[in-house]
């Protein structure tokens, strides 16, 4: 029974046409869409047909690194992206013909797409099978004069650009999704393309999460004395820095709301951990010695 319904599927272009977009319930439905909730009906006045498009086949997803630095993450931007995909050739619409009247009827499988063998397992009993024509594949037609610019495949190659909105704060590993995208197909919709945040490392801020780090270098009488620094953030703004107590090596000072902006909601930010490094002189003289003798002794 089953090898007869997947029979009367494969032999009617409709039922493939019905099969390919909305499945084997389509089928039982008379072609018709499977039922959908109120929420995807109203989805269809706005753009949606949301189910719709996840029944129907499509070709492969494809994932890119997109390499931003964390200036990029901190501001945002916008990044132009060149990308060589398969189109669907414009000289023959992707039917692979030189033109209409070089498309036939498949003689093999007679127009079906597929053909059927009678195989005997045991004297009085047979198996049919039914498999996709092995000269036209399926479609039922064949080309009888290839195009001359897609050379019969279909489709060509091409270069598309896309521009990419890299929003603020935007986490690393975070994808961005452009669908329907990919390589097209006359056979199937295009696949998704996701562009996956990689940041490139920056020489002075390291990013954790919504906080930023950084070192600091002073010098041992700053530690002892006191200073007051103005460090440049990713932005190029000032951050200030001040202490007038001693600062111990590796102490951390927090700038609250100088890291980075809470990706969703850039009014938000996280906090700049500044560690101190504490430079020690090589070596000091005997007087330096005495001086530091009297003086902290």
């Amino acid at each position: 029974m089953e090898i007869s319904n997947a029979y009367d599927v494969l032999s009617n272009a409709e039922k493939r046409r019905i099969y390919d977009k909305f499945g084997e319930e389509g089928l039982q439905k008379g072609g018709q869409r499977p039922p959908e909730d109120h929420f995807d009906i109203f989805s269809h006045f706005f753009g949606g047909g949301h189910r719709h498009a996840e029944q129907e086949r499509r070709g492969p997803d494809m994932e890119i690194d997109l390499y931003v630095s964390l200036k990029d993450l901190y501001l945002g931007k916008i990044v132009s992206v060149e990308i060589k995909g398969k189109k669907i050739c414009p000289h023959c619409r992707g039917s692979g013909a030189k033109s209409d009247k070089h498309i036939k009827t498949c003689n093999s499988c007679g127009g079906q797409g597929v053909k059927t063998q009678r195989i005997q397992l045991a004297p009085g009993m047979f198996q049919q099978i039914t498999q996709p024509c092995d000269v036209c594949h399926g479609t039922g037609k064949v080309v009888s004069e290839k195009c001359p610019i897609c050379r019969g495949e279909k489709v060509v190659t091409g270069i598309s650009e896309k521009d990419v909105y890299v929003e603020r704060g935007m986490p690393d590993g975070h994808q961005i999704l452009f669908e329907n995208a990919g390589d097209e197909h006359p056979d199937h919709s295009a696949g998704h393309i996701a562009f996956k945040i990689v940041t490139v490392p920056d020489p002075i801020f390291i990013r954790e999460g919504n906080d930023l780090k950084m070192d600091l270098r002073i010098s041992l009488i700053e530690a002892l004395a006191g200073f007051e620094k103005q460090l440049k953030h990713l932005d190029d703004h000032l951050v200030t820095v001040k202490r007038t107590s001693v600062t111990k090596p590796h102490q951390v000072i927090v700038k609250s709301k100088e890291g980075m902006p809470h990706h969703g909601d850039s009014s938000q930010s996280g906090n700049l951990h500044i560690r101190v490094i504490v430079d020690f002189p090589d070596s000091l003289t005997a007087e330096q010695q005495q001086v530091l003798k009297t003086v902290l002794g």
